[in-house]
């Protein structure tokens, strides 16, 4: 099978890709390298093509790139002072005060 070749993806893999191609030319991408991107995250996810023909056909995938973001979570406010974060918990307090007054 040539390099690219995508015969052994399954339709639900390639639905994926192009709904993950299409996030990152949202956000300014390349259209090639949004499609790039797409693959390499449908591979980290699902280990390559699920078709018949291929090993593993079926086997759990755990989803790796979908389970990032918890990893992620909470580094950018880590990384804030105290004040900031004060500041903001004390403005978010005011808009949800103000925004429950209003119905």
């Amino acid at each position: 099978m040539p390099r690219g070749d995508k015969s052994k993806y399954t339709d639900k893999q390639e639905r994926k890709a192009d709904h993950i191609a299409e996030g990152y030319e949202k956000r300014g991408v390349s259209e090639k390298e949004a499609e790039r991107r797409a693959w390499a995250t449908v591979n980290k996810d699902d280990g390559g093509g699920k078709k018949e023909g291929g090993s593993g056909r079926g086997k759990h995938t755990g989803h790796p790139a979908a389970h990032k973001g918890g990893e992620k979570g909470g580094t950018a406010s880590a990384n804030r002072s105290a004040a900031a974060r004060s500041a903001s918990a004390k403005k978010a307090a005011r808009t949800r005060a103000s925004h429950h007054g209003s119905h």
